[in-house]
């Protein structure tokens, strides 16, 4: 794993257009044998024939990923600097943003961030990376509004799950003028209606209460998780660094209108399988 990783690394590291995308492909690669299986891979074999070559894979349960070998060495894998993913995706990133805009670089944009945001839903402690003001405000230029549609749209579910159970990372986001950033998004004429459509599921997310990774992952990975810490246990219903719905609709209030609205759908609607208490 480790050589296949590092031969993705070198593509991904290069400024050669084709080489970036033979490395993303490598990599979405290696994911989807993580997580897809086949249901009986000898059944497969032998109907080949008829089937002209195409096996059927389904997605494995997150859950169930504890105990796939690979899974486990990748995750593993995942916790040192030299073969992160994560990391080496934002370098990426980086590198594709600082050339002027094209058809083909767009599309290496939308790669990239389609990878990332596999790799921060099944290696959770990568969103770490994004408490770092550098790395999430890489994210915000993403949403930039001469950015195609598509980027936008793709930016906002990484940022998403760059989000995801990480206070400290929507803190980071706060600090950086990230509201200010997507609610301008919103109201700007030019943006497309998908775009302000997903502006819309991400205020709902981000208005969500929030738990930290370590309750919300405890447990689920069999041991390969931290542990979270004695505080963050004994935090009680406010733990620290975190904010309620309440604090966060004065905070987005301050850039858009009818915030009260948002909540009050969000707690009769629940979309994402929480109540707002």
């Amino acid at each position: 794993m480790e050589s296949l990783l590092s031969l993705s690394f070198d593509y991904l590291s290069s400024y050669d257009a084709v080489k970036v995308k033979k490395g993303l492909r490598q990599l979405e690669g290696l994911l989807a044998q993580i997580c897809l299986s086949r249901s009986n891979p000898a059944a497969d074999r032998r109907s080949s024939v008829v089937s002209n070559g195409s096996s059927k894979q389904t997605t494995k349960e997150l859950s169930s990923l504890k105990d796939d070998p690979a899974f486990r060495e990748f995750f593993k894998l995942q916790e040192g600097f030299e073969w992160n993913v994560a990391i080496r995706l934002i370098s990426c990133l980086e590198r594709l943003l600082s050339k002027s805009s094209s058809g083909i670089n767009d599309l290496l944009l939308v790669s990239t961030l389609d990878l990332l945001q596999g790799i921060l839903l099944i290696h959770p402690p990568s969103r770490s990376l994004f408490a770092r003001q550098i790395y999430m405000d890489l994210l915000l230029d993403l949403l930039d509004p001469t950015s195609c549609p598509a980027i936008q749209s793709s930016t906002l579910l990484t940022l998403v799950t760059a989000l995801l159970s990480t206070p400290q990372n929507t803190r980071t986001f706060e600090t950086l003028d990230g509201l200010l950033t997507v609610t301008s998004l919103f109201k700007s004429r030019g943006t497309s209606r998908e775009v302000k459509m997903k502006v819309v599921e991400f205020l709902y997310f981000y208005l969500m209460p929030e738990m930290p990774v370590g309750n919300s992952y405890g447990g689920n990975m069999g041991g390969l998780n931290r542990s979270p810490s004695k505080r963050l246990e004994n935090g009680g219903p406010h733990l620290a660094g975190t904010k309620t719905t309440e604090e966060k609709q004065g905070l987005l209030g301050r850039y858009l209108n009818n915030v009260e609205d948002l909540v009050e759908d969000l707690r009769e609607s629940t979309p994402f399988g929480a109540s707002l208490v």
